[in-house]
């Protein structure tokens, strides 16, 4: 399996595309940006003229693009791939996209014969130059087993999430996670200012506390995730500090909206009989909240 069609030349695309050919694929590239395919001109691929002329005769292709939406016209518009592939060929859906259409782009492409990967990448563009993209793949162990040479060439960490569909579901998590960070972080950025600390000094104390060095990789794995929730710090006293630092944040005249939500959240622990709990048990709150079933439980 050496031929491949490369959708979507953008930064995390070409740069991946380049990284394929340096293992000795025989790539075919395409981008409806004539600038797109002016940076990946001297990377070796051949320049498709359209969709359907980069996966003639491809054992697999692949979509790096910015919407479900871009890569349904790749696949099924005019001059579209999918009509081009040969019966049996894997389509890698890599982009971020929304995770219904991907499921229904999916049923689209079997019932034309062809197999489908979602393997959406995370890290950033200096990574993914480099051949160290972190891999998310929902699919077949056997679609899985097929491809892995080319996940090899473009990344460092390939993990087989689950079946097809997972894989853009935890992207999907993670981008929510990392962009609600962004906003924690620049409201504790802005707070701090506000106060007329130095942020400097700011920023080299929270990247040495938990708070800064994120909760997944300090307290909830030695925690809840253990199985373990009595108390190192309750969330009693996490609802009297959010208080505290939500009323001196009023009287500076500081804006902080995910501070108003984690309050009314960790004042539902007393009526759900979790005040006394580790902070941490905050993720089994929230299961409650959500009605989710635990083991030996059946759904609410």
């Amino acid at each position: 399996m050496t031929r491949v069609a490369f959708l979507g030349l953008g930064v995390m695309g070409g740069a991946m595309l380049r990284n394929l050919v340096r293992a000795g694929f025989d790539v075919a590239g395409y981008d409806v940006s004539s600038a797109a395919l002016q940076r990946v001109a001297d990377a070796g691929c051949r320049i498709a003229a359209s969709p359907a002329d980069a996966a003639a005769g491809a054992d697999v292709l692949i979509t790096m693009l910015p919407t479900s939406q871009h890569v349904r016209e790749a696949l099924f518009g005019r001059d579209g791939a999918a009509a081009a592939l040969p019966r049996g060929a894997v389509v890698i859906e890599m982009s971020t996209g929304d995770a219904v259409q991907t499921d229904r782009i999916a049923e689209e492409l079997a019932a034309l014969g062809l197999r489908c990967i979602d393997a959406p990448v995370g890290r950033t563009p200096r990574e993914a130059a480099a051949g160290k993209a972190l891999i998310m793949a929902g699919a077949d162990a056997d679609d899985l087993a097929r491809v892995r040479p080319l996940f090899d060439a473009m990344a460092d960490t390939v993990v087989h999430v689950g079946p097809r569909g997972s894989g853009i579901r935890l992207k999907l998590v993670n981008n929510y996670m990392s962009m609600v960070g962004m906003v924690l972080t620049a409201e504790a950025l802005m707070f701090a200012a506000k106060l007329g600390l130095d942020r400097d000094t700011t920023v080299r104390v929270l990247s040495n506390t938990t708070a800064g060095r994120g909760q997944l990789l300090t307290n909830f794995p030695r925690k809840v995730l253990a199985g373990d929730v009595t108390a190192d710090f309750p969330l009693r006293m996490g609802l009297k500090d959010i208080h505290l630092a939500l009323n001196l944040a009023n009287s500076v005249g500081a804006p902080l909206g995910l501070g108003g939500y984690a309050r009314e959240m960790f004042a539902l622990a007393r009526s759900w009989g979790r005040e006394e709990q580790d902070c941490t048990a905050m993720l089994l709150l929230l299961e409650d909240v959500a009605h989710l079933p635990r083991d030996g439980e059946a759904a609410a």
